[in-house]
């Protein structure tokens, strides 16, 4: 029981009244559900217009197929009491150059700070796992597709990391599949908020789009205790026709959202060839040495 006493007694007045209405002696289930549904259709205006973006096309989102350098995260949309979930396109493009992690929403002035520093976590880990042979040659450039406001959290930084993975490697990511997380400079999943919200925006977008029966949302491990779902999505899951993965790691999460090994070092402390980490590596090598040569040319 949450100890916001005044929205539990408000609730519990709405389904008194609609137990009223029904001519039953006691508030019952479905007169609770009546007054939680007809709340949200007082508040949902806004919901219901983004909601109409996704089904006209207007916001660009795909719930289905693979694509690299892109995938599907997840944000909470927050109106007074009132919030809900919706995903949104991160996408990553990588290239030679010494700029490091470049935030397009940070220099558009449209990056909270907590955001920042989740992008800037990132290159701890990047620098972590694959600097260890091969100094990091390249630019990166990230950004939240069609975002026109200001952007906060961190929850992102788990998406931001594989659309970056993704985009060196040259795998391709499933789309139907969306990514809610933080990630630390050691590979490790942390908890977030708004973790409801989250899946359910996102199986009402896949709802309207089509279920496959392949779609689904990662989260991380320490959130599955927070998990209270609609009922529909509920059934969705236990009819496998949505999916919710729990994830601590982000070589976990890589596997299944590419379905291609993350990748162990050999006895050398290098990642096997084929494996997705092994990929960035041999791009990273690439890079290194293309910048070497080009330094000589200009020596010359």
């Amino acid at each position: 029981m949450t100890l916001r006493l005044g929205r539990v007694a408000g609730i519990l007045r709405e389904a008194d009244y609609w137990a009223r209405k029904d001519d039953s002696l006691v508030v019952e289930k479905k007169h609770v559900i009546k007054a939680f549904t007809e709340h949200r259709f007082r508040y949902n205006l806004y919901e219901e217009k983004i909601h109409g973006a996704y089904i006209e096309d207007k916001i660009l989102i795909d719930v289905d197929g693979e694509v690299t350098g892109q995938v599907n995260a997840l944000a909470v949309f927050q109106l007074g009491d009132y919030s809900f979930g919706r995903p949104s396109r991160i996408t990553a493009e990588t290239f030679m150059g010494k700029e490091g992690v470049v935030n397009i929403d940070r220099e558009a002035n449209l990056s909270g700070n907590t955001h920042d520093k989740g992008v800037m976590i990132l290159s701890g880990y990047l620098g972590r796992t694959f600097a260890q042979f091969y100094p990091l040659s390249l630019s990166i450039s990230i950004t939240f597709e069609q975002n026109y406001g200001p952007v906060d959290g961190d929850s992102a930084s788990w998406s931001e990391l594989y659309a970056v993975i993704s985009s060196l490697s040259g795998v391709l990511v499933n789309q139907g599949i969306a990514v809610t997380g933080s990630v630390n400079q050691k590979g490790q999943i942390q908890a977030i908020g708004g973790v409801n919200q989250k899946i359910e925006g996102f199986f009402e977008v896949c709802q309207v789009k089509g279920l496959t029966g392949k779609q689904g949302v990662m989260i991380p491990t320490a959130n599955v205790q927070n998990l209270m779902l609609k009922k529909e999505v509920i059934r969705a899951v236990q009819e496998k026709k949505f999916h919710i993965y729990h994830v601590s790691t982000v070589e976990e999460g890589i596997e299944i959202l590419t379905g291609v090994p993350a990748g162990t070092r050999d006895m050398d402390g290098r990642f096997l060839v084929g494996t997705v980490f092994g990929k960035v590596q041999e791009k990273l090598k690439k890079y290194f040495k293309q910048a070497l040569k080009f330094r000589k040319e200009l020596e010359l």
